[in-house]
């Protein structure tokens, strides 16, 4: 799982062949941390099939910002650098899942 941050969202992101899903959050957000290990644990599963970013809204206020990023946690599901879908709170596992094979594959 890559860190996006405003000086690395254009390299990692716009350039990126595969699609891409941005997991916005923040330090201080519970739901935030409840979501990352499902996270982590999709970006590890999908490897080669797609590229996972960590995007911290207070580091990366720009990139939030260029989404409409209001809440966190946000997940934004990209292809081409454009986004597909985008859903904000927790969600379970498979819910994601079910949603990455509706919208990326």
């Amino acid at each position: 799982m890559h860190t996006i941050n405003d000086s690395n969202y254009a390299s990692l992101v716009e350039s990126s062949e595969l699609p891409v899903v941005l997991d916005f959050g923040a330090t201080w957000c519970g739901p935030c941390k409840k979501l990352e290990p499902i996270i982590e644990e999709l970006s590890k599963e999908l490897e080669g099939k797609a590229i996972f970013g960590k995007v911290d809204i207070d580091a990366a206020q720009e990139t939030a910002k260029k989404f409409g990023v209001m809440s966190v946690p946000t997940v934004i599901f990209l292809k081409g650098g454009q986004p597909v879908y985008k859903f904000a709170g927790l969600m379970p596992k498979n819910k994601i899942q079910q949603l990455l094979d509706q919208h990326l594959w």
